[in-house]
């Protein structure tokens, strides 16, 4: 058992060997991640009109 303050003096020592992203690190990645998100979903949104296009004209023969 680790008594509070030694768990205390453990948790900072390895906080302070954890590597931080910089500013621009972290803006530059969150930018990333939303143009990822929209080609993503400009990509599903196409399949998804393909799909319901093709469904359509499908069952508009059967109709």
């Amino acid at each position: 058992m680790v008594n509070p303050l030694q768990f205390i003096q453990q948790t900072r020592s390895e906080i302070a060997k954890v590597a931080w992203p910089t500013r621009r690190e972290v803006i530059l990645t969150t930018v990333m991640v939303f143009i990822m998100a929209t080609l993503t979903a400009i990509f599903f949104a196409l399949v998804d009109l393909g799909i319901r296009s093709g469904l359509s004209s499908l069952l508009g023969m059967f109709g």
